[in-house]
């Protein structure tokens, strides 16, 4: 799962599941949010995942004017917003209906 969301208002502005590890999920993710809602001037992003480094994804965002800025490796706490969404969906979603599977996870990527 990937979101993409406003630092400042904490507000999740797009998401999206996927069945593979592949970028164009993110990449999606992304261009649905850069539609919806105004660019942003800086993305943040972890380090650990190959999406986010990606010459793909790294050069859409240079295509968009928009300044990359990745926290530490192995840094939690430089992401911390994501990680108790994170935090909170695991709890008070997915350990509570306890899917059996990804497809019953999954809902409409989107907005929320």
């Amino acid at each position: 799962m990937v979101v993409i969301m406003d630092w400042y208002s904490r507000k999740v502005l797009w998401w999206r599941l996927s069945y593979t590890l592949d970028t164009r999920f993110c990449l999606d993710a992304l261009d649905e949010a850069l539609k919806h809602y105004e660019r942003p001037d800086i993305f943040n992003s972890e380090q650990g995942c190959c999406h986010f480094t990606s010459e793909a994804f790294t050069s859409h965002l240079l295509e968009n004017n928009i300044k990359i800025s990745m926290d530490g490796k192995g840094r939690w706490q430089d992401n911390v917003f994501i990680e108790r969404l994170w935090r909170s969906l695991k709890y008070k979603e997915v350990y509570l209906k306890a899917y059996e599977t990804i497809k019953q996870a999954s809902l409409k990527s989107g907005s929320v």
